[in-house]
């Protein structure tokens, strides 16, 4: 893993740096406002089942799980969350970053759960961790929703790639809901090349546009 900072962003929630790179995990305009508008409200909540499969690519900070988690216990909803992350975060780290008071030991409880396997965390929120990169994953089981957080193109642009879309499209649900923070051209494109019908919507603070992309649509 390489080496990591804690920055603290405009909304007084942390985030992390990677120097190599010299990206951040989330938007310094606000990681837990990104969070909730890219992940929570454009995609989780325009999916109106009782039962919700959610996929994210990068698990990182664990934000949007934890957020996620949160959500489906104040809609009454079942998540079933499976992560893919091929570099989780060293537990030093983990233990310096804070997004709730109220709810911090979920929080933990989200990191220090076992990989591989599914862990239920609440009644409502049971999360499968995953340690794969991206194109080495069987994409097979049914997803309602897709939280598409990789590091932007131009920073891991092998995380962003038509092979990539096209094997998620097929593992979609129906009705299924894809949402990422970047709006390129180049990635909205790839997405259509897939079967997605795709929108531009407005994006977070600090961010005109995002993109979110519909599967196959429901009959």
């Amino acid at each position: 893993m390489m080496p990591l900072q804690i920055k603290q962003t405009a909304d007084g929630s942390p985030t992390l740096y990677l120097p190599e790179r010299n990206e951040s995990y989330h938007s310094m305009n606000g990681a837990v406002q990104e969070s909730l508008h890219v992940y929570i409200q454009a995609g989780f909540n325009h999916c109106r089942k009782d039962r919700i499969h959610v996929l994210e690519m990068g698990f990182g900070t664990g934000l949007n799980a934890f957020l996620t988690a949160l959500e489906a216990k104040k809609r009454r909803v079942e998540v079933t969350y499976t992560a893919l992350e091929k570099y989780p975060l060293p537990a030093g780290i983990v233990r310096q970053l804070r997004y709730s008071d109220r709810e911090d030991d979920l929080f933990r409880r989200l990191h220090d759960a076992a990989w591989e396997r599914p862990v239920p965390l609440t009644p409502a929120f049971t999360l499968h961790k995953i340690k794969t990169d991206f194109a080495g994953y069987d994409y097979s089981g049914g997803y309602d929703v897709v939280y598409y957080d990789a590091f932007a193109p131009d920073k891991q642009p092998e995380a962003w790639s038509p092979a990539l879309f096209e094997a998620l499209y097929a593992a979609m649900l129906p009705g299924g809901i894809l949402t990422t923070y970047c709006a390129k051209g180049a990635v909205r494109r790839m997405m259509r090349q897939a079967g997605f019908a795709v929108e531009r919507i407005p994006g977070p603070p600090g961010k005109r546009e995002m993109l979110r992309a519909e599967a196959q649509p429901l009959l």
